[in-house]
């Protein structure tokens, strides 16, 4: 009895210093792992990155921008379904433990030695607060001083944040695959749902990601996802969260993908990439990529995408015609199995940005080409549709017309194709036969095109080249060229606000400015190398004749041209130089047309913007463009009120009747003169041409009284566009076709006539006044009615008159002595 005592007496003491000895160990294990444990405290004030979201004017997304793509969505707003879900998957006991459940540990550390042999992973007992503090505080590392740290950690987050903090922070900060970062984020990616929209076999899928996010993709293992999301369902049922009988549907319930509809998202890349450029200059980094702002911008959807197919047809239908056939884009053995050898093939870059397909000839024939699809399918290419493919010869010049198929191509030649439309001249699609198909070709010239709201100056539409998946450069902001002649209503404007007058008759007669000693003389000639000798200012414009906008500068002085130029935002500053009057210097497409658009406005400064609204995270908003105050437009309830009024802040930056005078002119540049082409519109437009020296540029700018836009067409690396390619054949076409759409369902409007304007009807070539019911309506200032003053173009008084042998070309009318020597090649049209 007294040995059993004894023994008794030993095992306790032996208990109470192994308890000791355990107690020292783990308080030593615990101080030593918890020397450098991550500051926990952090996840309490902790903010995922979470996208930043640009969306088009009318709420449909544009673009996305974020490092990992992530949509933050508050614990209140989670549905139960998702919450008991990832519960039954991950962590049923959650709100139960106390950061680490014993129970699973135990479990899995009997499975895990079961396995000890095997050299498989271990199982994990991970609760979500251990997830939490390992993929948000720790590493992946597998090793036990990490599950150690993981521990504790876990154990002292559940102590300082609440049970629904925790889970708000996993909830939205797991990776459930495919670049999904949170719950939000997976239910877009996989299902195009919003959380709340979730089935209960779509919240099963997306709870059993966490495991194995890559090991269960439905693409490529759909068998191995179906079994995951099984398994939670069951899980789901086991824990109580769903029904035995809702279970089991679920589970016949195939795991169908959504794509988001294409309707769903606008398609503007350049217009997009030129708002992240503007973001990251304005917040930085970290706000564009992690801030999650949600930005508003001015895009119209329907406008851009008339203002790309306008573009895209613009620049193709040149390239036909000037660009020659540069041949095939590949070629692959046309022998069996083809179809398999075409399937491996790449399009090149910008044919799918178009709905272009890659085509592989199969056989010529007398009236076409046969041809085969990727898929194995066939079709014919009409030989009506190959007709245009002139060869490009090694000096540059096209050759003669095919006059077959084999001219074009050879079977195994890979080329590009677009469906004929059903009623193409050519025949569409035959009831009993191939589908009929285009023979397309990349063009090498490109351009640009920008549509402005002249009353606020929002840039409605942005294209700045032929496919942005080819080149990203934006040739509406980053293209700096010469714009020629559609500089010229700028300089007939500064004549309008120093005393002409569109009848005031100026001499279209050779003229020779010095240029400075050593130099020779500028003398720009006209297009057509002939002088039309007195002709009203109008008719100048009208006509874009050189020697009498030449003539018009030397009167004026180029620093008065050059503050209206800078005045406009076409150039930050102007040289003062006589050539800038024909528009030998440098702008972007936006800055021309948003000067357009300034004229449209009735001479009111505008600002270009991209966007409207910034808001942060918080949904408290950061930036707005329109910066007016209107008492009554927030939070107002409608009581069949009037609608408020807000004031006009915008400056005036000309003369009102002089801008208007302009305007008019410039809509007989579409009715009568180089933009004859816009008159196709049939509605009230004012425009201009501009081609530089070469024929290097081609511009038109113009604008309806709601909407401004302006075309750009030539080669990045400044090359001729063809002797003769004025702009009114390759741009003003792409503006007029825009146009057509885009006002065919506005009321015709004409250009508002600003207060202080006397109208007189007057010969539109003459400028007197007009006799019966000939001539047009043109807008004069009080005192300066048609007749008269009208030789103020063709004299200038003679304290002025510079001397000089290269001013014997200017006849009776001579340099004033303030003009600056113009430089350049000049010559521009």
């Amino acid at each position: 009895m007294r040995t059993l005592i004894k023994l008794i007496r030993l095992a306790f003491v032996c208990m109470v210093l192994v308890a000791i000895g355990g107690a020292v160990f783990l308080g030593l294990t615990i101080w030593h792992f918890g020397r450098d444990l991550p500051d926990y405290q952090q996840l309490a004030r902790y903010e995922p990155p979470i996208t930043t979201r640009v969306q088009a004017g009318d709420g449909r997304l544009l673009a996305e921008f974020a490092t990992e793509r992530r949509v933050f969505v508050p614990i209140g707003a989670i549905p139960n379904l998702v919450i008991h879900a990832f519960m039954a998957a991950e962590d049923k006991n959650f709100y139960s433990h106390h950061g680490v459940d014993p129970v699973s540990i135990l479990r899995a550390a009997v499975t895990d030695l079961g396995r000890w042999h095997s050299n498989r992973r271990p199982v994990g007992a991970s609760t979500i607060t251990q997830q939490v503090a390992k993929n948000m505080l720790l590493s992946s590392e597998v090793s036990i001083s990490r599950k150690v740290k993981e521990i504790l950690l876990a154990m002292r987050i559940d102590d300082s944040l609440s049970k629904d903090r925790i889970l708000e922070l996993y909830l939205n900060e797991i990776y459930l695959g495919s670049g999904a970062y949170g719950i939000a984020a997976a239910a877009q990616t996989y299902f195009n749902k919003s959380l709340d929209e979730l089935s209960l076999p779509e919240a099963a899928f997306i709870a059993g990601l966490p495991k194995s996010p890559n090991n269960y993709n439905p693409v490529r293992f759909p068998q191995a996802a179906k079994m995951r999301r099984d398994i939670v369902l069951d899980q789901m049922a086991e824990a109580g969260f769903a029904s035995a009988a809702d279970v089991a549907k679920a589970k016949a319930d195939p795991i169908t993908l959504r794509k988001r509809e294409d309707t769903e998202i606008v398609n503007a890349p350049y217009f997009a990439e030129e708002v992240r450029r503007e973001l990251l200059a304005r917040y930085g980094d970290k706000a564009l990529y992690q801030g999650g702002l949600s930005v508003r911008t001015s895009l119209d959807p329907k406008l851009q995408a008339y203002a790309d197919k306008a573009l895209r047809d613009g620049l193709i239908a040149y390239d036909r015609g000037h660009g020659g056939w540069r041949g095939a884009v590949g070629h692959i053995d046309p022998g069996p199995n083809w179809a398999k050898r075409l399937d491996a093939a790449a399009s090149p870059a910008g044919a799918a940005a178009v709905g272009w397909q890659l085509a592989m000839i199969l056989r010529d024939e007398g009236d076409g080409a046969t041809i085969g699809l990727k898929g194995g399918e066939t079709g014919r290419i009409p030989f009506a549709q190959m007709r245009w493919a002139r060869p490009l010869r090694e000096d540059g010049n096209l050759g003669p017309f095919p006059r077959n198929a084999v001219d074009v191509a050879k079977p195994g030649d890979l080329v590009l194709v677009d469906p004929l439309p059903d009623d193409a001249k050519t025949g569409g699609k035959p009831s009993n036969g191939p589908a009929l198909y285009n023979l397309c070709q990349i063009p090498e010239v490109s351009g640009a095109f920008v549509a402005i709201d002249p009353h606020t100056g929002r840039v409605l539409a942005m294209s700045g080249g032929f496919s942005f998946e080819m080149s990203q450069f934006n040739r509406a902001t980053q293209a700096k060229r010469q714009p020629g002649s559609a500089i010229k209503p700028f300089v007939y404007l500064t004549a309008l606000e120093n005393g002409f007058t569109p009848s005031t008759l100026v001499e279209d007669a050779p003229i020779s400015i010095s240029q400075g000693p050593g130099l020779p003389p500028w003398t720009p000639v006209n297009y057509e190398h002939n002088f039309m000798g007195s002709i009203p200012l109008r008719v100048a414009l009208e006509h874009s004749r050189n020697a009498a906008t030449a003539r018009v500068a030397a009167i004026l002085g180029m620093d008065p041209i050059g503050q209206t130029l800078e005045t406009f935002g076409i150039m930050d500053h102007m040289p003062r130089m006589y050539s800038m009057s024909l528009g030998a210097g440098e702008t972007t497409p936006l800055k021309l047309t948003a000067a357009y658009a300034m004229i449209d406005a009735g001479g009111k400064k505008l600002t270009p913007t991209l966007i409207d609204r910034v808001q942060d995270r918080d949904g408290k908003t950061i930036f707005r463009a329109d910066q007016r105050q209107c008492d009554g437009c927030g939070n107002v309830a409608w009581n069949h009120q009037s609608v408020p009024t807000l004031p006009d802040t915008r400056e005036q930056i000309v003369d009102p009747v002089a801008d208007y005078q302009i305007t008019e002119m410039m809509e007989g540049v579409v009715q009568r003169g180089t933009g004859a082409a816009v008159k196709a519109v049939g509605k009230p437009i004012a425009g201009k041409t501009g081609t530089t020296s070469d024929w290097q540029d081609a511009w038109f700018l113009g604008f309806s009284p709601d909407l401004a836009a302006g075309v750009f067409v030539g080669y990045d690396d400044p090359v001729s566009l063809g002797d003769g390619e004025q702009a009114a054949v390759v741009a003003a076409p792409i503006f007029r076709d825009f146009m057509k759409v885009a006002l065919k369902d506005v009321p015709a409007k004409e250009f508002p006539t600003p207060p202080g304007v006397r109208m007189y009807r007057v010969s539109p070539s003459t400028g007197l006044p007009a006799t019966g019911g000939d001539g047009i309506l043109e807008g004069y200032k009080p005192g300066t009615e048609p007749g008269k003053d009208r030789d103020k173009g063709l004299h200038v008084p003679g304290d002025e008159v510079a001397s000089g042998p290269a001013d014997t070309a200017l006849g009776a009318d001579a340099l004033p002595t303030r003009a600056v020597p113009a430089s350049g090649t000049g010559g521009l049209y």
